[in-house]
Order: C-alpha cells, then sequence, then structure tokens
C-alpha cells in the first residue's frame, strides 16, 4: 500500500471520531487512546475505505492492450483515457484499427443523408464502476480520407429488457 496525504489525513480522521465515541464509552484515557490506536485500521480499511470506493467512481486506468481489449470487453473503460491521450490512434487507416479493435459493433447515423456513416466506428468501452452509475460508455472513431483524425466518447442510460 503506498502512503499518501489523502491517506494519512483520512485516517487521522477516521482516529479522531472513533477516539470521540471510546471517550463516551470510557473516560480512562490511556485506555480510550490504546482501544482508538487498535480500532483505527479495523474501522478504516474495513468501514470507511469499502464505503468510499462504493460511492466514488474511482477506476484503474491501463495502456491499450489489444489482447486484453478483444477478452475482457467489459474492463476498456480502463484503456479509454489512454487511448485519447496518447493519440496512438490518430492517423492510422480503417485496416489498421480493425485488426486492433476488431470489426466495429455499430456504425454512427448520418442525419443529413438519412443512413449509416462507414467513417464513425462505435465500440462499447463497458460500465464504470460505482455504485450510482446507470451509465456505460461508448467511444466512436471518426475517420476522413480512411484515416482517424478523431476519437470521441459518450455515455449512454443503460436499459434492461422488461420482462414478459
Amino acid at each position: 500500500m503506498i502512503i499518501t496525504p489523502l491517506l494519512v489525513l483520512f485516517v487521522i480522521i477516521v482516529f479522531i471520531l472513533v477516539y470521540l465515541f471510546v471517550s463516551t464509552i470510557d473516560k480512562r484515557k490511556w485506555l480510550t487512546l490504546l482501544v482508538s490506536i487498535v480500532l483505527t485500521p479495523v474501522v478504516y480499511f474495513y468501514l470507511f475505505y469499502p464505503m468510499l470506493n462504493i460511492i466514488s467512481n474511482y477506476h484503474h486506468e491501463k495502456y491499450f492492450d489489444k489482447v486484453a481489449w478483444a477478452e475482457k470487453p467489459g474492463l476498456r473503460y480502463e484503456m479509454m483515457n489512454n487511448m485519447i491521450d496518447s493519440k496512438e490512434f490518430t492517423g492510422k487507416s480503417k485496416e489498421e484499427v480493425s485488426n486492433l479493435l476488431g470489426k466495429y459493433e455499430w456504425l454512427g447515423w448520418d442525419y443529413k443523408q438519412n443512413t449509416y456513416d462507414e467513417d464513425k466506428w462505435n465500440y462499447g468501452v463497458g460500465i464504470l464502476p460505482g455504485a450510482f452509475n446507470n451509465k456505460k460508455v461508448n467511444m466512436t472513431f471518426i475517420f476522413k480520407d480512411n484515416h482517424v483524425v478523431d476519437i470521441l466518447y459518450f455515455d449512454e442510460l443503460i436499459v434492461f429488457d422488461e420482462k414478459k
């Protein structure tokens, strides 16, 4: 585990709260301090930290990996920011993108011509972790003259099928 200033701050806050709670039970300072020191890691790692992870939507980020993209489509969101920020795909041809990511999952829509747009390839990226997340993330690769010019991402509400 990496000790960061935020971790230290949270541990101090948890210690103070535990100390204040234990001091209402027993007025002996040495016993209160001892119980607080012993209980703080338990309270932090088994109560506070899990709740923080459930509420926040933090997730790990990874570099793009062709094998992981194909084998674990539900975890593609971990590679999304790297793919956009690194500009690794900018300038690649449709064939190169298809070799790396596989065939597009669906095409974008051209509203002017009222048909599918062969220059907008969409891939599902997955659902970001978090307890209150009701959206899935998708990526759009925009091509011009057969080469990637931009990569965008957008959120889409998760819709569950109705039971019949």
